[in-house]
């Protein structure tokens, strides 16, 4: 009987009787529902190692089971591996199932870390890396580090990266120190070699540090991110609001002009219908004295033949008779009282001044055509979604320059204009009464009292920017809203809530705006450039010197009306000069 089962037992192929998973003999064997084996402990480890896939699979065959099959001892293995066990039969590990390797746990591309201990033709991919064995494993041969005792107290972390990057270098030596004053990662042979006096700690010291730094990183770009979605859903209302007032606007000026060219098409019939109902009754009235004329001519010519036939009668009895009847009958030969007595026909008149008329009207729609124009296109070209960032340097303020000019129309009394209304001069001398009356009849000038004053022609809706320099002691660089019926200036600017007005006298310098004053710290400025953004409600003041700019102050109010620049000038008693004067400085092309 013994030899029996001797000779039963050298049939046994040892191999057969081996965990795939494990790669030792069975222990605790149990079946899965496609017929493999393996350690009860070693299938469930590897089905837990799965469990976030949601995959039960045959580490063999890889046959997919679910839900997961409830796990049932195979009692007769059990007692083969444990007879096997007894007689210490030397196993040789069954070959890993290559075919069978699935395109999930097959390396696919130059990121995934191979297994170390897969053959190297198709390798899986590593899930975890040991720093005790230096080592990567696939799922299938990382099963000892779970079941083998002493394997269990190796260190694994998850293998994102091939471990030859955390080896160091010069040593090959894993790095697990962080020298501070280098900042890079060390090994210990580093520690007592070249960065001997350095500074340095723990890599997991090092971590729990930047760690911190993370978290505040990490909320920062949190924040960060959930202010970029504020912005993104306030960008997206914004392109949504831009697209409907774009369309309404391109059907409003559609309705406009589709009004002017009906406008125009009705004036054009209406000046052909004037001139054909001008031409019939002119046509009539020359027809009617057609007739009174031929009718006349008729009359005149029989006459003359009644005369002509009376001059030669031989009896002069019956010539006298005969005339003196017909001169009674026929009337005067040199007055008829039915038709006009001079010129009947105007010399070559026609209808050229008519022509002349429209053709005037046309020069003239097509010049305010061509004034306006200009500026719907730089207001259109000025909506935008987005906000424009605003000129940094006076290179880039200078993109932004607009022509000006003085308006002679609006200039204090004792200020006269010059260099093509560009240069406003004041003096301290009063002006006679008959200059001051000619100029008011010449200009039409706004008189003031107190501040000298000079307003520029152009109104400003845009972006712009301008430069003035001033001479004298107290002056005024201002922008302001105008009165449709302004009969006079102000006095003074700043004392109202529409002009804004940056002020320097002898000892400082301000910003005034509805009659409050707000100290400006750099006084020593002669040469101020002024930039309105008229959309953004922006308004700065600036000390220019060559080509750097500083600011003085800023304004950011919502802007209801045009804006005129404006330049004042008030004698405090510090300048001892009769004169003193504002230009605009040409900056523009």
């Amino acid at each position: 009987m013994a030899e029996s089962q001797k000779e039963h037992g050298e049939e046994l192929e040892p191999s057969q009787f081996c965990c795939s998973v494990c790669l030792d003999l069975l222990k605790d064997p149990v079946g899965i529902p496609c017929g493999h084996s393996y350690c009860k402990g070693c299938i469930e480890g590897f089905w837990d190692q799965n469990e976030e896939k949601g995959n039960c699979t045959c580490p063999q065959c890889r046959e997919t089971f679910h839900p997961r099959p409830v796990l049932r001892r195979n009692h007769m293995l059990a007692e083969v591996a444990e007879m096997l066990k007894r007689k210490g039969t030397q196993l040789t590990p069954p070959s890993l199932p290559e075919a069978n390797i699935t395109d999930a746990e097959a390396c696919s591309g130059p990121e995934d870390v191979p297994c170390d201990f897969c053959p190297e033709t198709k390798p899986r991919k590593a899930t975890m890396s040991c720093l005790a064995c230096v080592a990567s494993f696939c799922p299938v041969h990382l099963e000892p580090h779970r079941s083998v005792p002493v394997l269990k107290k190796h260190q694994l972390v998850s293998a994102s990266v091939p471990l030859q990057e955390k080896m160091c270098t010069k040593h090959n030596k894993l790095m697990e120190v962080y020298c501070r004053t280098d900042r890079k990662c060390i090994c210990y042979l580093c520690v007592i070699d070249e960065h001997k006096s350095h500074s340095t700690v723990s890599a997991a010291a090092e971590r729990e540090e930047q760690q911190k730094e993370l978290t505040v990183k990490q909320k920062e770009v949190q924040e960060r991110g959930t202010e970029r979605e504020e912005e993104l859903t306030e960008l997206l209302e914004a392109l949504k609001d831009f697209k409907k007032s774009s369309q309404a606007a391109v059907e409003s000026s559609s309705n406009i002009f589709d009004e002017l060219t009906s406008s125009f098409t009705e004036k054009c019939t209406l000046a052909k219908q004037l001139i054909l109902a001008r031409e019939e009754v002119a046509v009539a009235q020359a027809e009617e004295l057609q007739l009174q004329l031929e009718e006349e001519i008729t009359k005149l010519k029989q006459r003359d033949t009644e005369l002509e036939r009376i001059s030669h009668v031989d009896d002069h009895i019956h010539f006298i008779q005969t005339f003196q009847s017909l001169s009674a009958s026929c009337g005067s030969p040199l007055r008829f009282t039915d038709t006009p007595s001079g010129p009947v026909v105007r010399s070559k008149h026609t209808f050229k001044p008519v022509t002349d008329r429209i053709s005037k009207l046309k020069d003239d729609m097509e010049g305010l055509l061509k004034q306006t124009w200009p500026s719907i296109t730089s207001t259109v070209s000025a909506v935008n979604i987005l906000k424009q960032p605003e000129p940094k340097t006076r290179e880039e303020f200078l993109r932004y320059s607009c022509p000006l000019k003085l308006d002679q129309r609006a200039v204090s009394q004792n200020m006269t204009l010059s260099q093509g209304d560009l240069q406003a001069t004041t003096t301290r001398e009063q002006r006679s009464y008959f200059d001051n009356f000619q100029q008011a009849l010449s200009y039409k000038t706004e008189r003031i009292t107190g501040t000298e004053q000079v307003w520029c022609c152009e109104a400003l809706t845009q972006r712009c920017y301008w430069e003035v320099k001033l001479y004298g002691s107290t002056w005024s660089v201002v922008v302001s809203y105008k009165d449709k019926n302004q009969t006079s200036l102000n006095s003074e600017f700043g004392q109202d809530n529409r002009s804004w007005s940056l002020e320097r006298s002898s000892s400082c310098c301000s910003f005034r705006h509805n009659n409050q004053t707000k100290r400006v710290l750099d006084s020593s400025c002669s040469q101020i450039g002024v930039y309105l953004d008229y959309s953004e409600d922006v308004l700065s003041f600036y000390k220019v010197y060559g080509s750097k700019m500083t600011l003085l102050h800023r304004v950011e109010n919502t802007f209801t009306e045009p804006l005129y620049p404006c330049i004042g000038f008030k004698d405090d008693g510090s300048n001892r000069e009769t004169a003193y004067n504002a230009k605009l400085i040409k900056i523009w092309s």
